[in-house]
């Protein structure tokens, strides 16, 4: 596990310190678990690193299967929104912030007109990128 925790916390882009901090350990006990040095990691720490890193369980016990859990459509957008009022510029946090206020008070007989409009709204996107790429 240790071999896997540490390809986890590389592919994150994270430091010990960094990755620790997430889930509540010190640099010194990551350092520990890459080297081999504790041997097991508390049930808890393993559910904790799955949840705050949508990882896979099976893979981080033994290395079967994917990296990554598949995520429900709920849980990807969740992670999303909250990686954006987490991290995100200020624009970014107003405008998500102003999409779920949408989302959440737009009566059902107005969704047809606003589906449309984000569709548009990303075919001109796409269309912009293309012609950049030329």
């Amino acid at each position: 596990m240790n071999e896997r925790l540490k390809s986890l916390r590389l592919k994150q882009k994270m430091n010990q310190s960094e990755f620790g901090s997430r889930i509540g350990l010190t640099t010194s006990a990551i350092s520990d678990i890459e080297r081999g040095k504790v041997k097991t990691i508390t049930e808890g720490n393993i559910k904790l690193i799955c949840r705050e890193f949508n990882i896979n369980e099976e893979w981080l016990r033994t290395g079967r299967g994917k990296m990554e859990k598949d995520l429900s459509i709920e849980e990807e957008t969740y992670g999303r929104f909250g990686k954006i009022m987490e991290a995100g510029s200020p624009i970014k946090k107003n405008m998500a912030t102003m999409l779920l206020k949408i989302v959440d008070t737009l009566p059902d007989e107005q969704w047809n007109y606003i589906y449309e409009e984000f569709k548009a709204c990303i075919n001109r996107v796409e269309r912009v990128e293309e012609e950049s790429e030329d």
